[in-house]
């Protein structure tokens, strides 16, 4: 290709060459089998440029990557980083995925449950963790050059996202933030409050999804695509997703069923009483239970899936349901 290119387009490009091997940035690179994407360099050169970042991605478009340059930078620095998540299962995948490449004598692990080398340069942990780190002046925050936070839309949380405030607050002058996160609309309004709070920070956002995302409806015993695409113009124009209509009719239908403006002058204990003689009498929708969802996923090629249950308690009671389905 470069015999493709003029003589002063030559020297430009292996200037850009020289330039990037003078950096860390260089080395880093040559760590992972597939290239860099624009928005992760922009990011890992803001972040080797002394400036803090935040990254706003979809999920699966390799936001992390710009969380481990951080990491790269700490080590090479001969400082430490701190990698913290809202959850302990994402630290403790991460700080499997950091031991398996620095090595297990540099990363350790710190949440409610484990304490594993917390005098690591790496330390991976939940948010709290760190919070509490800061309240209680820890002595493992002398020489912490970087934190890198996970999941940092959490600071919307209506419990517990004043963790993540008080930590990006509290920490001292001399650490940089690396803020990663897939779900922040209003990118560019966070990132000048961290400008405020904590410095210059440059803000990188990223739309492009690498993984495309499909979205599924079960009602009864059907699975609807949640939207259908319709191109303008005879196919020429732009694809535009509407809801699909076999949803809507369905939609319509159940709240013709339950809806009756008289209701609102009744008790609720009336109420619910009608309602529950209604779906007996009119065959509503049936409703499948999880059994008949995971055999549905499974004849869709849709497996293995995850479940998202909010508590431990629901977790095993979903497992024994399964089993005396005979899953």
């Amino acid at each position: 290709m470069t015999e493709d290119l003029s003589p002063a387009e030559r020297y430009a490009a292996a200037r850009i060459r020289a330039a990037d091997e003078a950096t860390a940035l260089a080395p880093f690179r040559e760590m992972y089998e597939f290239g860099l994407d624009p928005f992760q360099i922009e990011a890992c050169q803001a972040l080797e440029a002394g400036k803090g970042v935040l990254v706003a991605a979809p999920t699966g478009s390799g936001k992390t990557i710009v969380g481990e340059f951080a990491v790269h930078l700490a080590l090479a620095e001969g400082r430490k980083c701190f990698y913290t998540t809202p959850i302990k299962a994402l630290s403790n995948q991460k700080y499997t995925d950091l031991a398996k490449r620095y090595g297990a004598d540099k990363v350790g692990l710190l949440t409610g449950d484990n304490s594993v080398n917390s005098d690591a340069p790496v330390v991976v942990m939940t948010t709290e963790v760190l919070r509490n780190m800061l309240y209680a002046s820890s002595p493992s925050l002398l020489g912490l050059g970087y934190v890198v936070m996970d999941e940092v839309h959490y600071l919307s949380d209506r419990f517990r996202g004043a963790v993540w405030e008080e930590v990006i607050i509290h920490l001292p002058e001399s650490v940089t933030l690396v803020s990663l996160s897939a779900t922040v609309s209003n990118a560019e309004e966070f990132g000048d409050w961290l400008d405020t709070v904590r410095g210059d920070t440059a803000v990188i956002v990223s739309e492009h999804r690498p993984v495309p995302l499909w979205q599924h409806v079960m009602a009864g015993r059907r699975m609807y695509d949640l939207f259908e695409e319709e191109t303008d113009h005879g196919g020429r124009g732009s694809a535009k997703r509407e809801v699909s209509p076999d949803l809507v009719r369905l939609a319509r239908m159940e709240n013709q069923r339950t809806y009756n403006p008289r209701e609102r002058r009744r008790g609720k204990m009336v109420r619910e009483a009608d309602r529950e003689r209604e779906r007996r009498q009119r065959g509503r929708i049936w409703t499948p239970g999880r059994p008949e969802v995971i055999e549905r996923l499974d004849a869709e090629g849709l497996l293995p899936a995850i479940t998202f249950i909010f508590s431990r308690a629901g977790c095993e009671a979903a497992v024994q349901q399964c089993m005396y389905a005979g899953l």
